[in-house]
């Protein structure tokens, strides 16, 4: 039996908790939540705080290791924080020193897709799998990799960058290039996708239900296109299909570059996996390997919406796994 803190650390909330890791799973005993400080000193204060009173208030607590997850870029050897895009003022700030000092034990980052990879890895769908891709399929589009049973984090942090990868010559933009793998399969491609095809639709005198509530074009969310086809709405049900057709071109490329046995994907698979998978496997089927395709199965995360609370978690309980 372990007890594991998790520090995660996002541009407008942080959350602090503690799991006991026993018999290889895990369960979460305490979390503190609280919006993210506005400098990066105040912050690493708070969330060192805030973990020392929960302990405090919780005698039973001996913290085996504590693990932080972040956006990237970052430097998980160094422990550094390296300016990433929702933490625009956390430039070269030591995240793991301080826990270090102040609890007596090993601390570690890494980036939240890596960390979500990991949690899916030693507790959720990637469970017993030495080859494992993760796909974050949220806000942006990233991948974790456990390969050969090892995170692999690249030369420079940034092994998985698979959302700057493009897919087609034109399409929504995603990490500033059109076309681009998050561009297709995240909220804000998707969404953007969306507006286009409405505007489309509107111009040829089409109904469309994700207009519900008098919402302009401009206005169209990833939710509104997900509700409305659930209600079977032409247009949302083409625009999902065509997410999931690009979804399938993406896996099947990294299929056939790492071998994968599973390919775990979390977030807007998990809620819309009934319309998705269809047109993914269907291009899946045309674009992978026969041989890379047969030994390898895709799946909803495991953890399900869950997912985060457990990421920072399992960089902790890695970090224990690698001494």
């Amino acid at each position: 039996m372990k007890y594991l803190a998790g520090i995660d650390i996002g541009g407008t909330k942080c959350a602090v908790t503690i799991g006991k890791e026993e018999e290889k799973n895990i369960s979460i005993l305490y979390k503190e939540k609280f919006p993210t400080p506005k400098t990066p000193e105040e912050a690493v204060k708070k969330l060192v705080d805030t973990l020392r009173e929960m302990c405090v208030a919780h005698p039973e607590v001996a913290l085996a290791a504590v693990g932080v997850s972040c956006g990237s870029p970052l430097d998980s050897e160094k422990g550094l924080i390296l300016c990433p895009p929702n933490l625009p003022n956390w430039d070269h700030v030591d995240v793991v020193t301080p826990f270090r000092e102040a609890f007596g034990v090993p601390a570690a980052v890494q980036n939240d897709a890596n960390a979500c990879a990991l949690a899916e890895w030693l507790w959720g769908a990637g469970k017993g799998t030495k080859n494992m891709i993760f796909l974050t399929f949220g806000t942006g589009l990233g991948a974790g990799l456990i390969l050969n049973g090892k995170l692999y984090t690249g030369t420079n942090d940034m092994a998985g960058e698979a959302g700057h990868v493009r897919l087609a010559e034109d399409g929504p933009e995603g990490y500033g290039k059109r076309g681009s793998f998050e561009g297709f399969c995240s909220g804000g491609g998707i969404a953007r996708y969306g507006r286009q095809r409405v505007k489309e639709w509107l111009k040829e005198g089409r109904h469309t239900s994700i207009l519900k509530g008098n919402r302009a074009p401009e206005e169209i969310t990833t939710m509104d296109i997900g509700l409305a086809a659930q209600e079977k709405d032409e247009l949302a049900l083409s625009i999902l299909e065509e997410t999931g057709r690009m979804l399938g071109r993406g896996v099947a490329m990294l299929m056939d570059i790492l071998n994968p046995q599973r390919i775990v994907i979390g977030s807007i698979f998990l809620r819309q996996e009934k319309i998705l998978r269809k047109p993914m496997e269907e291009e899946i089927r045309k674009e992978a390997l026969s041989l890379t395709r047969q030994v390898c199965e895709v799946v909803p995360a495991g953890l399900g919406e869950e997912l985060g609370d457990y990421a920072a978690l399992s960089v902790a309980g890695n970090l224990l796994a690698d001494i």
